[in-house]
């Protein structure tokens, strides 16, 4: 490995080169702690590419065109297996809609010295643009709840599953419990990946590592309200989720239970139109997911 870094950044994007170049800037401006960057781009249509090689073609930067949209989770599997066989001890998970500060790393490193290097992944608090936490990214407790608002002022409060927004892994436990699913496409990959940690490890929020989750608007994902052209893709996040959840036994069950009749609900008051149509791309991701059984790869996979 040429560079001194010990963390290599992971960074997925797909034709959004304005909020990539900003995410770069902020990696790179990191003081107390230094990071090397692979950016992992699902062959983005924007000048993505162009972006790279005019602003930040440079020792420590791998840009990597996987020449199809593997999606989010297909890109983030590709990237965490670059950094690790690249032989980083630390890999830094981010989307390229986050904006870490520039201590956002030093934090999290520092939180690694204080639990003796006894953690499987740490997660940073993301804050929308308005400065409110941002919804998306709430830490989850157990597969039932998220953390609570008293908990970002502790010093490191434990959790199970977190997104792939400010996620900070060691490299070994990537080679020992393999890389996230790729296969899952979009959603849920963040929370099979880091639960699939916790399952072993102890893993922690840090408060004081902060990053800017600059999202298009602060909602969560909500398939009764969302748009029309969108909603044949939440078929992935049914699928995904039965297969995440189901390694959790009866726990899991009741989980899935629970939040598909409340998003059926959902969609029966409140979607103005498409109402069978969503209920069916439930059903049919709910069935699919039964007997899924995507590979977890290790990092000696080769890449197409």
């Amino acid at each position: 490995m040429e560079s001194k870094a010990e963390t290599c950044a992971v960074v997925v994007t797909y034709n959004r080169k304005e909020k990539l170049e900003k995410c770069l800037e902020c990696i790179l401006n990191q003081q107390g702690a230094a990071s090397d960057i692979v950016v992992v781009d699902n062959a983005s249509t924007d000048g993505t590419k162009e972006m790279i090689t005019d602003r930040f073609s440079r020792k420590g930067i791998y840009y990597y065109n996987t020449g199809a949209n593997l999606g989010g989770a297909g890109g983030f599997e590709y990237g965490v297996r670059e950094a690790v066989l690249k032989g980083y001890k630390y890999v830094w998970i981010m989307d390229d809609d986050t904006w870490p500060e520039q201590d956002a790393l030093k934090e999290l490193l520092a939180a690694n010295k204080e639990l003796n290097g006894n953690w499987g992944f740490l997660s940073s608090v993301a804050y929308w643009t308005d400065g409110s936490i941002c919804r998306m990214n709430i830490q989850k407790r157990n597969i039932f709840k998220h953390i609570s608002e008293k908990e970002y002022d502790m010093t490191a409060a434990p959790i199970k599953m977190c997104s792939f927004v400010s996620l900070l892994v060691k490299g070994d436990v990537v080679r020992e419990l393999g890389l996230p699913i790729g296969d899952y496409f979009i959603w849920t990959d963040d929370y099979e990946f880091t639960g699939r940690i916790s399952k072993k490890y102890s893993c922690y929020l840090v408060p004081s590592s902060k990053v800017v989750h600059a999202m298009t608007t602060h909602t969560r994902v909500n398939f009764a309200t969302d748009s029309s052209d969108r909603i044949d893709r939440y078929k992935y996040i049914y699928r995904n989720d039965v297969h995440c959840y189901r390694q959790y036994g009866i726990g899991g069950w009741i989980y899935l239970l629970l939040k598909d009749m409340y998003t059926a609900v959902n969609i029966l008051l409140f979607s103005k139109k498409d109402k069978l149509k969503k209920i069916t791309i439930m059903l049919r991701g709910v069935k699919e997911g039964l007997s899924y059984k995507p590979e977890i790869k290790s990092c000696d996979y080769e890449t197409r």
